[in-house]
């Protein structure tokens, strides 16, 4: 069902943990499951992602994409980290059982939600950067199981 990297991921977490005084913080969720995730970010004077770390409430997948997502952001600068998309994510761990494909729509979500509040605490304006939903499932049709 999970892939061996999605398993090393929940079982074995990067970047568990919260970064103090972060220069960026999204939280997102989704209210259908129940996840939560949180992601901070330490972002330089230069606008590279020097850390990222994340608190996950929520499934093995929600945990394995938070953690996937903070590495795919460290060392990136704003705009690149801005290009990790869900699909993305996605690929990095081999793939995700079709009803755990929004996990990897939160951790996107933190990552655009973080950036956001990197941009409203800077007064700056991230070209390509939409405000990010609290609730990933905001707008969604109803999914039929």
């Amino acid at each position: 069902m999970y892939s061996e990297k999605v398993m090393d991921h929940f079982q074995n977490p990067r970047n568990m943990g919260e970064i103090e005084d972060a220069s960026g913080v999204g939280t997102v969720g989704n209210a259908k499951c129940g996840d939560i995730m949180r992601i901070f970010l330490d972002i330089d004077d230069e606008g590279i992602v020097r850390d990222a770390k994340f608190k996950t409430f929520g499934c093995g997948a929600a945990v394995a994409t938070s953690s996937m997502a903070t590495e795919m952001v460290k060392g990136k600068t704003i705009q690149e980290a801005l290009q990790v998309t869900n699909k993305a994510v996605m690929e990095a761990l081999d793939g995700l059982p079709p009803v755990k494909v929004h996990c990897s729509l939160l951790a996107e979500e933190a990552i655009h939600a973080a950036l956001w509040d990197y941009a409203e605490k800077h007064h700056i304006v991230i070209e390509g950067l939409q405000k990010p939903k609290n609730d990933i499932s905001e707008g969604e049709e109803e999914e039929q199981y």
